[in-house]
């Protein structure tokens, strides 16, 4: 599979779902580089610091101190670019309010079951 984006960021405070999603995302040749934070208040600094620039973002809803809808509050605030970043709520969560609330968000692309597989990385490449 050819390189489908440039630079993925991966939003999750689990160390063992960034292990795996990670290893399934270098497997697809997904992106040129990835990039892992392990807090929504960690990838807003390095988003408005310009340290990474993503075009895709797997951001994961239940953190501490910051969630993923709260991440999507503070990602509205800052002045980026955005109009080419797509982001994908990577979850475990069945909860139907959080898969109803990704959904009506406009960064949204698409609301994704951990973990990741090949075959759904597949169907988001562009």
């Amino acid at each position: 599979m050819a390189i489908c984006f440039k630079n993925c960021l991966l939003i999750d405070d689990n160390y063992i779902d960034n292990f795996v999603t990670r290893k399934i995302l270098e497997g697809g040749n997904f992106a040129e580089t990835i990039t892992v934070v392990r807090s929504a208040t960690e990838a807003i600094n390095s988003l408005r610091d310009g340290i990474v620039k993503p075009d895709v973002i797997f951001l994961d809803v239940r953190m501490p101190l910051m969630s993923g809808f709260e991440f999507l509050e503070e990602f509205d605030k800052i002045n980026i670019d955005k109009t080419n970043i797509r982001i994908f709520m990577l979850s475990s969560s069945l909860d139907p309010v959080d898969m109803r609330k990704s959904t009506d968000n406009k960064y949204i692309t698409q609301f994704i079951h951990k973990p990741l597989t090949v075959k759904a990385l597949e169907e988001l490449c562009p």
